[in-house]
């Protein structure tokens, strides 16, 4: 232990009178580092020392020694170092940081809380304001240290006149270190002080007394002049130590017989000179915890405390000490709360009818838990999200970091059969297997879901992705129509880069090099400098110089002109509806555009390639790479022209740095789901956000278990999750649940086509266990697919009413046979995560075997066969066959540098071939490879087998004839 400590504890007895007021609002950090003093330059607190002088001194000839205190204290401080050193040993990054609102000049209290702070190895900030602060003032300072995530723990060092319950309750309870907030003091009433703060002030009372030898049981206490918080502290921890205590205040004109009575006075507040010292009884003991006395304003030469009377023992430094002892008590629970735990999870009822209502009468049935609520029930923190309504938040990436030493989760994809049109219910099947397993198996689980087109919402479905029956997330408006906006930021962004590059085509052609180069790098205010991002093309061009005026023409010319070949421009604007008149569209006809045009198209924002590089990157410095990676085009000389030439990757960033936090709602039975970024199945990957899932990992702990997606069927999202989603993110799969229907089996063995709003032809609704045997050959296909990775798959089936027992029997049986670990009917979309019980024990024990994971592809082959290897080992082809146009792509990508890139192929999602009518496992077949792609800041080529539509169009009755709104309700009709 430091000299410094020693010096501490003498200062009781040497109080000063406080010096003139500070106006300034000033600002010190305290710790074993330095920082700088409070007021008056005094310099770091190494070198600032407690005047060794007798004024003030508060005990006359014949006092005694405090009995225990110092001692107290040196024990407090020693363990509360102690605990610190442990925590910061497990991590090195973790600084808890103490603020204290000081209001006036109080420099021996700012002195003492320093030292001892520092002693401990605990950082401290005094934000110190004048003595005449208002109310206002006083409770933006504490809402500014609330919203810190710095900052650990707040406490208010002001005037007795000061306090108020407006001030006290605009503490954060969690980080109100002096237990005065009406929620930490609610927790201390019902007997919950393990969780709450409790008043250091009070807890030195008793201390105090206990180690001084004083029984308290059936003392009776008398506390005269304390007021709110302290006064119900001290009644309580008293009561609880079986003390009679009594409240008082000073002009109370039974004050003199109550006096007579006490064995033990607690003085809250000074003591009035017209109240004689003779009114308290010799040998009765007095301490004192007034406000004033503490921050050392009376010195202490308060009557009643001096002489040969009684001794009023004071608690102020013993006080300081506990506080930093509630501070150090609370990061340790903190600590312990990171650790994986259960959730004490509160879990929504359901009350399943029969027949099963509409999805949405089922979710407006539900009445969601406040996402806060839900939240801190996961273990997020409070300034870990950032609420959206009642029922969407979004989750901040600083998670990450504060859990990076948690063990993650079991990583659990979803994956299916090839679908028909109406699709087979993967959304469904995972939101039935995470209520399973949190809320009839009390284990940790998390869905992460992509969030839905509006779109298809509009056009054919009526719906998005929610899941349906009683297996969805809730709300599911709020869920399929704009949800917190991602989309919209997808699609600015998108649209803000289409723009630079049309512009930039057009200043080129009508500038000469030396206006051009001067607009590009213009004088502002006098001064003519590059900005960061032009810095960045400068050395990409090998021009090491960062003076404008430096460079010379033909480097002003190589900087200036991005040169782009209109005719190699990929990148094409973006919207959110399905509009099949922007399949092909002519730009540039105004006249302003100078003669300026050619033709371009629009693609539903979900296939814009910002979507894929949100759904992989992993960080926003990541995504900002990415993003400026982007190609858009070719110059004249055949080289790339990526969002960075453009100049535009800060700005895109910005459009999309609130997109990059996961959005968190939940299902019918209230556990929690991420519903992040939205990337098409086709000429993207077609899985959630790399973010969410590894947040989600976090989050679960490592006896949990995260539940993800992948669109499609398993032969497209699933395989593309394996070699391109995994491969980004590094996370390694645990198990795969392959799910089918029945009805799907028999058209893959030969029923009759189904049209989406058509109703399904006899052999669909009718018991037919031949059309079933033969098309399970479709599932056995898909989980060979899976088992080329080394994943176990289990198998499940998705029961719809008009199911026989045979039937389900017979695909089990068959799945098994085919090498699934197991195969599980579930019943969720009809009573819940109930029905999906024994999938959920199907999951774990899958989980339970080690991982064999592989990828399918050595990303260092060759482009050709990369994509040969798929079409062979994945879709059953013969062979691939290359268009002129798709060779001679592939060269310029290999020779751009870009042939190590993970192939993403775009095909049909409706058959394992290019052909969407051949079901079943067709064979015998070439698969054509029409052109390829590259989605260089997304991390892919994507080859185009035949032609893919990126812009979806309306039907003849599409299901924005059904939807509209109550005006008086706002509720939302027409979804279903």
């Amino acid at each position: 232990m430091s000299a410094r400590l020693p010096l501490v504890l003498r200062q009781l007895g040497r109080l000063q009178p406080p010096g003139p007021p500070r106006r300034l609002r000033e600002l010190c950090l305290a710790s074993s580092g330095g920082g700088g003093g409070c007021g008056g330059g005094e310099g770091l607190l190494g070198q600032r020392r407690l005047r060794d002088t007798q004024a003030g001194s508060s005990r006359g000839p014949g006092s005694r020694a405090p009995p225990a205190r110092d001692s107290i204290v040196r024990d407090i401080i020693q363990n509360s170092k102690e605990v610190l050193s442990l925590l910061q040993g497990k991590n090195p990054a973790f600084k808890p940081v103490l603020a204290i609102i000081q209001a006036g000049d109080d420099n021996l209290m700012q002195e003492v809380n320093q030292n001892l702070a520092e002693e401990a190895g605990l950082n401290i900030t005094h934000i110190c304001l004048p003595a005449d602060s208002s109310e206002d003032e006083i409770i933006d300072e504490i809402l500014k240290i609330n919203e810190d995530t710095r900052i650990h723990g707040l406490a208010l060092q002001i005037s007795e006149t000061s306090f108020s319950n407006k001030i006290l309750n605009a503490l954060k309870p969690e980080k109100d270190v002096d237990g005065v907030t009406d929620v930490n003091l609610g927790k201390l009433v019902r007997g919950d002080a393990h969780e709450c703060f409790v008043s250091p002030v009070a807890r030195a009372v008793i201390e105090l007394l206990e180690k001084s030898g004083v029984n308290l049981d059936g003392k009776k206490i008398l506390v005269i002049g304390a007021h709110g918080s302290l006064e119900a502290t001290l009644q309580c921890l008293f009561q609880r130590k079986g003390s009679m205590t009594m409240s008082s205040q000073w002009k109370t004109p039974q004050l003199q017989s109550k006096l007579h009575e006490a064995d033990i006075v607690i003085l809250g507040s000074p003591k009035p000179e017209e109240i004689p010292l003779s009114w308290i009884q010799p040998g009765t003991t007095v301490l004192n915890c007034s406000h004033d006395f503490l921050s050392g304003k009376l010195g202490c030469s308060s009557p009643g405390v001096q002489g040969t009377g009684p001794i009023a023992e004071d608690v102020s430094l013993l006080a300081a000490a506990l506080r930093i002892q509630n501070m150090v008590s609370s990061r340790r629970r903190w600590f312990r709360e990171q650790q994986y735990r259960r959730w004490r999870l509160h879990c929504l009822k359901l009350q399943p009818l029969s027949p099963v209502p509409s999805d949405i009468e089922i979710s407006r049935a539900q009445t969601p838990k406040a996402v806060d609520i839900l939240a801190k029930e996961i273990g997020l923190l409070a300034d870990e999200i950032e609420i959206y309504g009642k029922s969407k938040a979004k989750v901040r990436l600083s998670l990450l970091e504060r859990l990076k030493d948690q063990a993650d989760g079991k990583y659990v994809l979803v994956a299916g059969i090839t679908p028909t049109p109406l699709g087979e219910g993967k959304s469904t099947v995972t939101i039935g297997l995470v209520q399973a397993l949190t809320a009839h198996l009390n284990i940790n689980s998390f869905a992460c879901l992509r969030q839905p087109s509006q779109g298809p919402t509009f056009g054919v479905k009526g719906r998005g992705a929610a899941g349906g029956g009683y297996a969805q997330v809730i709300p599911m408006e709020e869920f399929n129509l704009h949800l917190t906006g991602d989309i919209h930021a997808i699609t600015a962004a998108n649209n803000l880069l289409a723009a630079a590059i049309d512009t930039r085509i057009l200043h080129e052609n009508t500038q000469t090099d030396k206006a051009l180069y001067n607009r590009l790098v213009a004088s502002v205010n006098g001064v003519r400098e590059f900005s960061k991002i032009q810095l960045a093309r400068l050395k990409k061009l090998g021009i090491n110089k960062t003076d404008p005026s430096t460079l010379t023409e033909e480097e002003m010319r190589k900087f200036a002109r991005l040169d782009i070949d209109p005719s190699t421009i990929t990148w094409q604007r973006v919207m959110d509806t399905n509009d099949r008149f922007l399949r092909k569209i002519t730009i540039g006809q105004g006249n302003t555009e100078k003669g300026f045009s050619r033709q371009a198209q629009f693609d539903i924002a979900v296939a814009s390639e910002v979507m894929a590089v949100l759904a992989l990157t992993d960080s926003l410095t990541d995504m900002k790479e990415r993003l400026g990676r982007m190609v858009v085009a070719s110059d004249r000389n055949g080289q790339p022209v990526t969002t960075g030439d453009l100049g535009v990757t800060g700005a895109l960033t910005v459009l999309m740095k609130d997109a990059i936090k996961p959005n968190l709602m939940q299902t019918l039975e209230g556990t929690p789901v991420f519903v992040h970024a939205g990337p098409f199945a086709n000429i993207a990957h077609g899985n959630s956000s790399v973010l969410a899932d590894k947040i989600a990992l976090k989050l679960v702990g490592e006896e949990g278990y995260v539940v993800t997606e992948a669109g499609f069927g398993a032969d497209i999202g699933m395989e593309k999750f394996f070699n391109i989603k995994c491969r980004a993110s590094g996370l390694v799969p645990s198990v795969v649940v392959l799910v089918a229907t029945v009805r799907a089996l028999k058209m893959h063995g030969g029923g009759p086509s189904v049209t989406a709003g058509v109703p399904l032809k006899k052999e669909y609704t009718e018991e037919n266990l031949q059309l079933v045997a033969d098309g399970c050959c479709n599932l056995e296909k898909q989980i060979q697919i899976a088992q080329l990775f080394g994943v176990p798959v289990v198998v499940a089936l998705n029961v719809f009413r008009t199911d026989t027992r045979a039937e389900i029997d017979l695909v089990c049986e068959l799945a098994k046979r085919a090498g699934a670990f197991n195969a599980v009917p579930c019943y969720h979309w009809s009573v819940g995560g109930k029905g999906s019980v024994d999938l959920a024990q199907a999951v774990r024990e899958a989980a339970s075997k080690k991982s064999r994971f592989q990828f399918l592809y050595d990303v260092q082959l060759p482009i050709v066969e990369k994509i040969r290897t798929i079409a062979q080992a994945v879709y059953g082809a013969e062979d691939i066959e290359l268009s002129p146009e798709a060779q001679s792509k592939i060269d310029r990508y290999t020779e751009q540098g870009f042939g190590n890139l993970p192939i993403c192929m775009a095909k049909t999602h409706l058959s394992l071939s290019h052909q969407p009518d051949k079901k079943g496992v067709p064979k015998d077949f070439v698969l054509p490879i029409s052109d390829v792609r590259a989605s260089i800041g997304a991390g892919f080529i994507y080859p185009l087998v035949g032609t893919m539509s990126t812009m979806p169009g309306l039907p003849t009755r599409p299901c924005f004839y059904d939807i509209d709104l109550d005006t008086e309700t706002e509720q939302v009709k027409g979804l279903f």
